[in-house]
């Protein structure tokens, strides 16, 4: 039996006992600074082997013959594995298992995996992945999401009907819409390393943000019983949705068990862009009615996403479009059909924002157009339909109960100081840059606002929950979960929980394998906050309840038991009694939509939105994005610098979608899979943000906190796309927004 890694992913924090409300500093920070923090692709152990993974070079083809005996004739290749080597179930999938652990008959994509190699080293991996034969029939493949929707090939269709379907606005406004593929980009590519134990099972430090899940899926496909896998929590270098499907995960359990013998692969670039699910592009169709006051009275929308060749999370993500295609705003007579297609292109799946991004760029555009048709102040227009607490949801009816400042949000963002117009003739503050292709008088600045609405947590009944443990030791209080740090700072913001409510000022967070605690969910949905921090909150407070009771006393701290002033019983004592508890916390209940898509499908909801200010150069179509103002609803701010850490993170990723994100595909081959040209924003295009926090308390989450990672990037790409049509006065129906869409158009 080969020892386990000895890096783990544990967290310590300390610091004054009243956390909640503070900015406490990260305690992954400093190793992350230091590069002294464990990544999985860190991870290594005595005696280990290295995989690689023999992929389709066609996006649709039959598989004639594989032929492993070139590369097992290479010195240092223990094993070439293909379908037929699949213990138990042969499909996976984190919603719906359809894609094959390797492809047996039919290769569904480009980048597919067919086969898996481990061999002495990296180098020599990669060499027999090559040498591996595979004989295709090269299909025709199918990419245009319009045709598989005429074909049929389709993961799910919505259909939402509210209100009088008769009804009809005096006002009217029409668009088309689309919105390209963008990668999640995470700066860790997929890596993991699995352990057998010796005794049939296996240990598997993975890339991930869900371990529960990927531990079903890994247990079905090899037909083990659920205590011999053991997936365990690790370092991983971003996610934003990349993480939550299985990739490499099987596969090295699989070469694990067969060689005996530990086995580690890490992705190199290209290959992380065909190993993961992408956010789906979509083609959109709206058609907005509003009275002569501006007062909505009819959204018509048709949407159409791109799932790829297997299901991932599309079902979700077009019930996310389709619930929120009316955005923020009250309407009564909604009619809205979705669409989720499958088709020969790359897999999509979660991505930050997770639908609502794709409908928040058309939506924002048709209110711009509204307000153009009404001659009406776009933000007075977005004011008067406002949507609040006690309203209903546009789309599904349902009555919104907690929290959702709309009409705040829109106030204090047109409240917030507009920059100085900017004379300068340095090119860093230039569309351009260090370019020198832009001069200042050939610059035009335009500003643009837009605002999104998403849900947070799991939605149509599904049952979600976090589970937690915090127990005490000599050294502090010890909170214990399988919740997926991904570097959004959860870490520190449940330490802050339990200090608080226990009263001591040690805490250390451990994050878990799949044999010693239940489910935390997905790190994903903006939920971990509100469900794990949930749990630890509830754990926490029934354990100081338990030992003050027990003692009689009136308070706990890091000395111990406290009452009437005096000492019950010292800390050292009372951590040795073995106090622990062990909670799971779930959201109010959500309902299934009926026929008409009505119901109580989700269980809360944020608000945010966003200012943009860009200078154009409409002849070059250069663009700068000067500076972006936002104002979010986060409920209660637990730690205000980390949400504010999200909220720029979450911009930037907004900036990227609306400039310069997109993979290309053409026939279903992904053209431009390396950071040479997927074009990512660096520093130089990061703009000045200004983010204001509405806190409105009255969340079901701890201490009235909501989830606050999504909300960024929803309508940070609209507030960029129509800051870009002010100052160009041109339509730009699609994002990316590319330098020729402006310059081959002209501007006003």
């Amino acid at each position: 039996m080969t020892a386990p890694p000895s890096t783990t992913l544990t967290d310590h924090v300390t610091g004054t006992v009243n956390g909640i409300g503070e900015s406490t500093v990260r305690p992954d920070g400093i190793p992350k600074l230091q590069g002294s923090f464990a990544y999985a692709s860190d991870l290594e152990t005595e005696g280990m082997l290295w995989a690689a993974t023999v992929r389709s070079p066609h996006p649709h083809a039959r598989i004639v013959d594989i032929d492993p005996g070139p590369a097992l004739a290479i010195g240092g290749v223990h094993a070439v594995l293909t379908a037929e080597d699949v213990p138990g179930r042969l499909l996976f999938g984190l919603e719906h298992p359809d894609q094959p652990v390797l492809a047996s008959d039919v290769v569904r994509y480009w980048g597919e995996p067919v086969a898996i190699v481990a061999a002495e080293d990296p180098e020599t991996a990669r060499i027999a992945a090559a040498a591996v034969t595979v004989e295709y029939v090269v299909l025709d493949p199918l990419v245009d999401p319009e045709e598989a929707d005429t074909r049929d090939e389709v993961f799910r269709r919505i259909r939402i009907r509210r209100g009088d379907q008769d009804v009809r606005g005096s006002v009217v406004v029409e668009g088309v819409y689309e919105v390209g593929m963008q990668d999640q980009a995470p700066l860790g590519t997929e890596a993991g390393l699995a352990i057998p134990d010796g005794e049939g099972g296996v240990d598997l430090y993975a890339t991930t943000q869900y371990v529960h899940a990927d531990h079903s899926q890994i247990v079905a496909s090899l037909d083990l019983t659920a205590e011999m896998v053991r997936s365990h929590p690790t370092g991983i270098g971003g996610a934003f949705g990349a993480r939550e499907d299985v990739n490499l995960h099987i596969h090295l359990c699989m070469l694990a068990l067969y060689t005996r013998r530990p086995v580690k692969q890490v992705y190199q670039r290209s290959e992380s862009f065909t190993g993961h699910v992408h956010r789906h592009p979509a083609r959109l169709r709206y058609r907005h009615e509003a009275d002569e006051d501006g007062r909505l009275v009819r959204v018509e929308a048709d949407v159409l996403i791109d799932g790829g060749a297997y299901a991932s999370t599309t079902s979700a993500v077009l019930g996310n479009a389709c619930y929120f295609a009316v955005g923020p705003y009250k309407c009564d007579n909604v009619n809205v059909d979705g669409v989720g297609v499958r088709t020969n292109n790359p897999p999509c799946g979660a991505m930050r924002g997770f639908g609502a991004v794709q409908v928040c760029f058309a939506h924002e555009a048709q209110m711009d157009r509204l307000a153009a048709a009404l001659d009406m102040d776009p933000l007075e227009l977005r004011r008067r339909n406002a949507l609040a607490t006690g309203d209903a949801l546009a789309t599904t009816g349902q009555r919104i109960d907690t929290p959702l400042p709309t009409r705040e949000v829109i106030d204090s963002l047109v409240a917030m100081p507009m920059p100085e117009d900017d004379d300068s003739e340095d090119p860093l503050r230039l569309p351009g840059g260090t370019g020198l292709t832009t001069e200042r008088r050939d610059v035009r600045r335009g500003v643009g606002y837009a605002f999104g609405i998403k849900n947070l947590g799991f939605s149509e009944g599904s049952d979600d929950y976090a589970q937690a443990r915090v127990l005490l030791s000599p050294q502090g209080a010890i909170v214990e979960t399988a919740a997926i740090e991904v570097g959004q700072g959860l870490v520190t913001v449940v330490g802050q929980i339990a200090r608080s409510a226990l009263g001591i000022g040690n805490v250390e967070v451990r994050h878990i394998d799949t044999s010693r605690i239940g489910s935390a969910g997905s790190t994903s949905a903006s939920r971990q906050t509100q469900l794990t921090g949930g749990a630890v909150l509830a754990a926490a407070t029934a354990l100081r309840d338990r030992v003050l009771t027990e003692f009689a006393g009136e308070y706990l701290d890091d000395d111990g038991v406290w009452r009437d002033g005096e000492l019950v019983v010292p800390y050292a004592e009372l951590a040795s009694g073995g106090w622990e508890e062990t909670t799971t916390f779930r959201h109010p209940p959500t309902e299934e939509p009926d026929e008409n898509g009505q119901g109580t499908l989700h269980a809360d909801f944020a608000v945010a939105g966003h200012r943009a200010i860009v200078d154009v150069d409409v002849g070059l179509g250069l663009v700068r994005v000067v500076r972006i103002d936002t104002a979010q609803d986060v409920g209660k701010a637990l730690n205000p610098e980390s949400v504010r850490g999200q909220i720029e993170g979450g911009i930037l990723q907004g900036v990227g979608l609306a400039m310069m994100e997109e993979l290309i595909v053409e026939g279903g081959v992904i053209r431009n899979p390396t950071f040479t040209d997927y074009l990512l924003p660096t520093v130089l295009d990061a703009p000045d943000v200004e983010a204001l926090l509405i806190e409105q308390e009255g969340s079901w989450g701890p201490h009235g906190a909501k989830g606050v990672g999504e909300p960024p990037t929803i309508s940070s790409t609209a507030a960029v796309a129509a800051a870009i049509r002010e100052a160009t006065g041109l339509a730009l129906p699609r994002v990316p927004i590319r330098p020729e869409h402006v310059a081959l158009e002209g501007g006003v």
